[in-house]
């Protein structure tokens, strides 16, 4: 079976893993971006935006947009919000690691570590917060 619109589960890294991403401004500039995806073919679902990475899943229509042209446009719109507070570049490692989700096992497992990764981090007691 072929599907045009796979889910990713998406891993970023800041450069040399600086602490500047859980802000405020960075969350309202990936809400603003994730809200404006459909209409390139991308929909994102769950994610987690710690201090020097973040994780998410995003539905892609592969025959409107590639992943890594989304993600350079996700890494941009953060790292302007990024500018805008004063946090000189370099912001993002080169790259990111994507894991094409191939079953709701998968999607269990992936989303389970997601929640968990802040409790494990340290920044909240429960994934609740």
């Amino acid at each position: 079976m072929f599907v045009h619109s796979p889910i990713y589960f998406i891993t970023a890294c800041t450069h040399e893993r600086r602490k500047i991403l859980a802000t405020a401004s960075v969350h309202e500039a990936f809400l603003d971006f994730a809200s404006r995806g459909p209409e390139h073919g991308a929909w994102v679902g769950a994610y987690v935006i710690m201090p020097d990475h973040l994780h998410l899943f995003v539905s892609m229509d592969d025959q409107r947009i590639m992943l890594s042209a989304w993600m350079k446009s996700l890494k941009n719109t953060a790292s302007k919000a990024l500018r805008m507070n004063g946090i000189p570049p370099p912001h993002w490692q080169k790259t990111f690691f994507d894991h094409l989700v191939r079953s709701s096992e998968s999607y269990s497992e992936k989303w389970s570590y997601v929640r968990e990764n802040p409790v494990r981090a340290g920044p909240v007691s429960k994934n609740e917060d």
